[in-house]
């Protein structure tokens, strides 16, 4: 079976007729099963789906973080599919951002220090008009100077947050974001990643298992046994909520 998804609109991130095989013979694992789907630049598009449904295969196939089986990937016109180590550890530092739910910050850094890794490790020098508005965006300009063990679980997750969207990349992969933060917390930072889709012209692709989150998305994509089975625009919590009860019936 080959799921296909089609937009009309530029394309950030694509993913063609991808499988993804773990193991061999009788104990092999489709974990993707001909998913072709494209992410719309300056969109914000959430990926959700049962455990064990692909989801976050998914994201890391499109991210360059994983190999695929069979089938190709593109970010944005350059294809990532049989690129060598040096050229994915190039697109990585250059095309995309990544978010993950650890926040992933080194403890003996500040917060600006951090925030500006990525940059200092391309040898890159920051835009200072545009790392202003991102700090100013996210609302740290008091905590630059902080470590990360003198921030709030929010506080830091923003460094994150802005340390992906630093260096301009043409997506940022989120892999449940919010998992380890409050309620409280959580709606900051997705608020931040919505914004700075509207604002920014930003594309985020994020992974998520509530429904809440995902209805600060434009689009939502549900993925069953490495298949793409459903699609929601404009999502709310409820109708999200509603989609994943029919999947897991179905499953």
């Amino acid at each position: 079976m080959t799921a296909s998804v089609a937009t009309r609109t530029e394309v950030a991130a694509k993913a063609v007729d991808v499988w993804k095989i773990y193991g061999t013979g009788e104990a092999q694992v489709h974990a993707l099963g001909g998913v072709s789907v494209e992410l719309e630049k300056g969109h914000f598009t959430a990926i959700m789906g049962p455990s064990g449904s692909g989801k976050s295969t998914l994201m890391h196939c499109l991210a360059g973080l994983d190999a695929v089986s069979r089938g190709e990937v593109y970010i944005g016109d350059s294809k990532i599919t049989g690129l060598s180590d040096r050229g994915l550890t190039n697109l990585r530092r250059t095309k995309v951002g990544f978010i993950f739910q650890q926040f992933n910050l080194l403890p003996t850094l500040t917060a600006e220090e951090n925030i500006l890794l990525p940059l200092s490790i391309s040898g890159r020098k920051p835009d200072q008009a545009w790392f202003d508005t991102v700090i100013e965006t996210v609302g740290l300009r008091d905590r630059l100077k902080h470590r990360p063990s003198q921030l709030s679980g929010g506080q830091q997750q923003r460094v994150a947050c802005a340390r992906a969207l630093v260096s301009r990349p043409e997506v940022i992969f989120a892999d449940e974001p919010t998992g380890n933060l409050d309620s409280r917390s959580g709606a900051e930072v997705l608020s931040f990643l919505r914004n700075s889709v509207r604002d920014f012209g930003q594309t985020i692709v994020m992974v998520t298992h509530d429904p809440n989150a995902a209805s600060y998305a434009d689009r939502v994509i549900f993925l069953a046994d490495g298949h793409i089975v459903d699609e929601l625009h404009a999502p709310t919590a409820d109708a999200v909520l509603d989609r994943l009860k029919r999947l897991d019936k179905a499953v």
